[in-house]
């Protein structure tokens, strides 16, 4: 019994919020956000909810926190001197396999405009368009269109490859299906969709968030 008490006192006593952020982290790539509970932190954790709400206020908190430390993480793993058309495509590259690998970070970051994992990629993106040299009183517009088209993109993705798993479809499958939808479109009424419905299944998702940030890199540098 002191054993256990004592064995017990120790964890609590090395609680940190990192610790904390971690353990949810893992929650809720294993399970989505509905799984993530301060009864479940505390079992995963061996300890109080009382011990966790000592370092985190609510759940709304230890989402920003699990999302802003994947968003660091990530950042922190670019590569250094890049020129900045690179960066901001190594940047959006990054943060799309990011948020595919944890896809509640694209929901959350949706969610946390104005606040620090947000922050952190605007900041990075800011940076490297003011490096290409963009006038003043065009940067905010150009570097919205960038953040708003990596978080968009980079979230739906994300999305649509979660729905397949909760249909227990492959990327193969859930695709084969789309394209068998649009197939059968009216061609008169949807031309266009109806003539991507047989390249569908072959498209490479990452390739073409690539082409779009050209796109738009490419709109910015004719600016």
């Amino acid at each position: 019994m002191i054993k256990t008490a004592h064995g017990k006192q120790r964890r609590e006593d090395s609680l940190s919020r990192e610790r904390i952020v971690e353990a949810a982290i893992a929650i809720l790539d294993s399970s989505g956000e509905g799984a993530l509970t301060f009864k479940a932190l505390s079992q995963r954790l061996e300890t109080g909810a009382g011990a966790i709400y000592w370092h985190i206020d609510s759940k709304d908190d230890l989402l920003i926190a699990a999302c802003d430390a994947i968003v660091a993480r990530t950042l922190g793993g670019l590569p250094e001197n890049a020129v900045p058309d690179a960066a901001i495509r190594a940047l959006a590259l990054h943060m799309f396999d990011a948020i595919d690998a944890h896809p509640w970070v694209g929901a959350t970051l949706a969610r946390a405009a104005g606040q620090l994992p947000t922050v952190r990629i605007l900041e990075r993106v800011g940076q490297q368009v003011r490096a290409l040299g963009v006038p003043d009183d065009v940067q905010w517009a150009a570097v919205s269109a960038l953040l708003s088209y990596i978080l968009g993109v980079s979230g739906q993705n994300a999305a649509n490859a979660q729905l397949a798993r909760e249909r227990n479809l492959d990327r193969a499958d859930f695709l084969g299906e789309m394209s068998s939808v649009w197939s059968k479109l009216d061609p008169a009424g949807y031309p266009f969709t109806n003539s991507m419905a047989a390249r569908l299944p072959a498209h490479d998702d990452r390739a073409d968030f690539l082409a779009g940030i050209d796109f738009i890199l490419n709109g910015i540098a004719r600016r």
